[in-house]
């Protein structure tokens, strides 16, 4: 491997490590785990239980204990759907919502540094990161 991409990736690195612990942080003010606040940030529309454990990487049955915590401190409901009953939506309570908003608000150490950069950059930060991802145009 070449020093740039070393470079790069040692870059990388230190902004996933900045990111995770203020992720974190975030989350611990508001008396949340981060995989709770994960979860409310997610539902900004109802999901059943599985499209969340997918979106998580998570096993079903650790979603549900999640959900548990979240709904007894009424930032979420269960709801079953519309065309099939058995299964069950996840949807935020407006509770839920504001603190979502307000986790969010929090995580300025990447948009703060973002603002001084120009559309052309933003455009093409996001391009790299895309390609990096495998989700942009080769």
């Amino acid at each position: 491997m070449d020093a740039l991409t070393t470079e790069v990736i040692g870059l990388i690195a230190r902004i996933v490590q900045r990111y995770t612990k203020e992720y974190e942080q975030a989350a611990s003010s508001l008396e949340l785990t981060s995989i709770q606040a994960k979860v409310l940030v997610a539902l900004d529309e109802p999901k059943p239980m599985h499209r969340i454990a997918e979106k998580l990487g998570s096993e079903r049955s650790n979603v549900t204990g999640i959900i548990d915590r979240l709904e007894a401190r009424g930032l979420v409901e269960r709801r079953p759907g519309e065309t099939d009953r058995r299964v069950k939506y996840i949807v935020r309570t407006e509770l839920g919502r504001q603190l979502a908003v307000k986790f969010q608000g929090q995580l300025r150490f990447a948009a703060d540094p973002l603002a001084s950069f120009g559309t052309a950059d933003k455009e093409r930060l996001r391009d790299l990161l895309q390609r990096m991802l495998g989700e942009g145009l080769a």
